[in-house]
């Protein structure tokens, strides 16, 4: 079992009053480079809890965007359980139902109206799957207007990885009938005393600029002048390129035996088409809100006995420090790939034989995908493949 020394680290988020800590999970693997074969030790771990709870149950599991898509279709995965997840971005032809997640540097959160309609009569429970709850405002939002729009018709629960719910909030909880589990309880007391003593002094890398001009410098990893690498918003990508057909999209209502089945297909594709016999070390790089199919694909190929980590670019502006027990020390500043328009960030990229970025964006937007890659390549990566739907 689990301790909150096994998982818990604090860092310190960057422009945000409301909050200004961030609770890091080390092996959750989407801020911090993870073994895939520990994140879905944990994963398991939690579908383990519920396993026995709500056996008989038909299940309706909602992971939360951006950082529990992966928690929560995995432990779908287990549980053999109907899966969806939140959701930040836009999806044409669907209604929506809109909730705001409070501390949250982005605070809008949505779910498919039309899939929920869908199954909701022949589901007897929801349960939300989250990395961390702390107050339970979140959920008890999406609750509140499920309840409102089918009044009786389910039962809640939740389940996290951590929970730091005071006695007020989980007293709220019991008494509203909405059944909690976790994994670590934490208190989170001292939270904001440990991040702001942490200095922010770590090594931040923009990488969003478009130049014409190979002579302007970046700033590698190491902190010693790079030349900077394909930026010119006209990325030359196509021979290291994989499309995908069937793209699956978890954040409309999909079977989890179904998910998974697509992800061993997307496993395959890429291994069929990418000579990988002699990458000894590589990296398997989700994008925002995509992160399972990625998952999976690093989980199969570290079985292949090949040394992977696993992470993911994400929305969420952390402050970096250079503090050995600081979990994150390098931050490189991109573009999203969904949105040219969006900031986007991934921390403490290293060398690998090969890396693999994964992604559901149906055209990669040429400003994120170039920024990206030069990140990638100012961590002295070389070998790069990106897949797409």
């Amino acid at each position: 079992m689990y301790c909150e020394q096994d998982l818990v680290r604090i860092a310190k988020r960057e422009n945000n009053n409301k909050r200004k800590y961030l609770v890091v999970n080390r092996l959750q693997g989407k801020h911090i480079p993870v073994k895939p074969h520990e994140a879905f030790a944990m994963f398991r771990a939690l579908a383990d809890v519920l396993r026995d709870r709500y056996s008989g149950e038909r299940l309706l599991l909602i992971g939360f965007a951006e950082t529990a898509t992966a928690i929560g279709a995995a432990v779908a995965v287990e549980l053999g359980a109907d899966y969806m997840q939140t959701t930040r971005e836009l999806i044409p032809g669907v209604e929506f139902l809109y909730f705001s997640e409070e501390h949250s540097h982005a605070t809008e959160q949505k779910l498919v109206k039309n899939d929920i309609e869908n199954v909701i009569g022949e589901t007897d429970r929801v349960v939300f799957i989250e990395d961390e709850v702390t107050t339970g405002n979140t959920i008890l939002n999406i609750i509140h207007i499920l309840e409102k729009q089918y009044p009786n018709q389910v039962q809640f629960g939740v389940a996290s990885l951590l929970n730091g719910m005071d006695g007020n909030a989980l007293e709220t909880y019991k008494d509203k009938e909405i059944d909690l589990f976790w994994l670590v309880k934490t208190n989170h007391a001292d939270y904001t005393n440990i991040a702001e003593a942490y200095k922010g002094d770590g090594k931040y890398v923009v990488c969003t600029e478009v130049r014409e001009h190979a002579e302007t410098p970046l700033y590698s990893e190491d902190g010693k002048l790079c030349t900077d690498m394909q930026m010119s918003g006209e990325t030359d990508w196509n021979e290291r390129h994989i499309k995908i057909k069937g793209f699956m999209n978890a954040r409309r209502l999909v079977h989890s035996a179904d998910y998974a089945a697509f992800c061993e297909n997307l496993y395959q594709n890429i291994v069929n088409q990418v000579d990988l016999d002699k990458s000894d070390t590589l990296l398997v790089l989700g994008t925002e809100e995509l992160m399972y199919p990625a998952l999976f694909t690093a989980d199969r190929l570290e079985a292949q006995g090949k040394k992977v980590r696993f992470h993911a670019t994400t929305r969420s502006p952390i402050a970096v420090s250079m503090e050995e027990d600081y979990p994150l020390h390098t931050r490189y500043e991109l573009k999203s790939l969904y949105d040219r328009e969006r900031t986007t960030y991934i921390y403490d990229l290293k060398k690998y034989d090969t890396v693999v970025i994964i992604t559901d964006a149906q055209e990669p937007a040429q400003d994120g995908l170039a920024s990206l890659m030069n990140a990638l390549k100012l961590s002295r990566n070389e070998h790069i493949i990106v897949v797409t739907p």
